[in-house]
């Protein structure tokens, strides 16, 4: 009895595999063209068999192509887009056609495959340089931004790689061609190692190493930062670029070689870079004068924007310490000061501080700036400095001054301009001018 059940079970399984083979489970749009038999992309054939294990599909060839050939071959899994009604695969296939024959060769060495149309989207695949996709559909999204701080011209497209990869890319860096043009030589790409350490250093951001400076101060210059000095290794575009303060320059590259342990060359380009520490990134090259030069960039571990809400958030709370004390201070001798919750101020009465503290030409009405810090030593006797800048006059329209509020009033020291070092109040004059103002208490 065992023999014949055993028997039986081969016998049925066998049945079962012909059935299957001889029944179609739906139809399919190929999405990658077939060689051998030739089958362009976009064709829509019958399916047989789906076997998630050998990761492919049964399909049978069409007869315009069939010949002598077998009437059924394998194609893998990511070549076909499935339907279970011929219908819905015609119809597919019809949206499919403008591309259907549309291929890409990759320009740029590491040009990077896309989650989502968005150069902030997360990469999905690297492309080697030279390597071919297949173009499945144009896409909308946001074009990346060029080096002039323009949108880089091309199209954002959901493209497939020959390892079944799906996403997006931008077409900047492509080659765009027609299979009927040229032959899809996918075999000759050079199947080069991805280097997991470059990886890692593409993928960060490289800021300046003076913002590391602001943060581990907790001194935070918002207008430097806005500015985004950087360096931008451009695997996107081809072109590097590097940004600092008195220095811009740009440098178009073919591909991104080791050269040596946590070190690379810019091929093309006269542009090394060295990974000194996960956050510390040296980029070296050689200027116009022949002299070779470094700049350091940090990782930062709070992204630019994030800290610049921070800071605006601390500014405004100093702000408010002063509106909710007042808003208005007057002095019998000073005028009277108001502190509006926009930011700006009136000052009216000021007469006598005219011109030594007050320009001559000013109706009064300004703007209040928190943006200086003071020095360590200023801490105990000084609640903060601050930037009062009169927009109604176009030429010596700022002050700078030290304050202190207490439970009657405000104290105001003005501080002169060579007493400021970048954004902090560092020495204060030998005969400093102090200003009180009391509380008005009818308002």
């Amino acid at each position: 009895m065992k023999i014949k059940y055993k028997t039986f079970l081969i016998f049925l399984s066998l049945f079962i595999l012909f059935f299957a083979s001889c029944s179609r489970m739906g139809y399919g749009v190929l999405l990658w063209s077939v060689d051998e038999p030739p089958i362009d992309s976009g064709t829509v054939v019958p399916v047989y068999i789906k076997s998630n294990i050998e990761k492919i599909w049964v399909i049978g060839v069409p007869e315009n192509v069939r010949a002598d050939r077998d009437y059924k071959i394998e194609v893998p899994l990511t070549n076909l887009e499935f339907f279970s009604s011929k219908k819905n695969a015609i119809q597919w296939a019809q949206e499919f056609a403008p591309y259907a024959m549309t291929y890409a060769e990759n320009l740029q060495d590491g040009l990077p495959i896309r989650e989502n149309p968005d150069n902030n989207a997360r990469r999905v695949y690297r492309l080697r340089l030279g390597e071919v996709i297949k173009v499945l559909g144009l896409a909308k999204g946001v074009p990346p931004i060029s080096t002039t701080g323009d949108p880089l011209p091309g199209d954002w497209y959901r493209v497939m790689t020959t390892e079944g990869v799906i996403g997006f890319c931008f077409s900047y860096r492509l080659k765009m061609f027609d299979q009927n043009e040229r032959p899809i030589l996918t075999a000759s790409i050079t199947q080069t190692a991805i280097d997991p350490e470059l990886e890692t250093v593409l993928a960060k951001t490289w800021h300046a190493e003076s913002y590391l400076q602001m943060v581990n101060t907790r001194r935070i210059n918002i207008q430097e930062m806005e500015r985004k000095y950087r360096f931008d290794p451009g695997y996107e575009t081809g072109v590097a670029r590097i940004i600092m303060p008195d220095f811009e320059r740009q440098f178009s590259y073919d591909r991104i070689s080791s050269d040596g342990e946590s070190a690379w060359t810019f091929e093309g380009a006269n542009l090394q870079i060295i990974l000194r520490s996960a956050s510390s990134l040296a980029v070296q090259f050689t200027d116009t004068a022949g002299t070779r030069r470094t700049f350091n960039f940090v990782n930062l571990t709070t992204d630019i924007d994030t800290l610049i809400l921070q800071e605006n958030a601390r500014r405004e709370n100093q702000y408010l310490n002063i509106i909710n004390q007042g808003p208005v201070f007057s002095s019998n001798n000073y005028g009277t000061i108001t502190f509006l919750s926009t930011g700006d101020f009136t000052w009216t009465g000021f007469e006598h501080l005219v011109p030594e503290l007050i320009p001559a030409d000013t109706n009064g009405r300004g703007r209040i700036l928190m943006d200086l810090y003071m020095s360590p030593s200023y801490e105990d006797r000084f609640n903060g400095a601050f930037t009062m800048q009169y927009t109604d006059i176009r030429s010596n329209n700022t002050r700078f001054f030290l304050y202190n509020l207490d439970n009657q009033g405000l104290r105001l020291e003005l501080v002169p301009a060579y007493g400021i070092e970048d954004i902090t109040v560092t020495r204060r004059d030998s005969s400093p001018v102090v200003l009180y103002f009391f509380i008005d208490s009818q308002n």
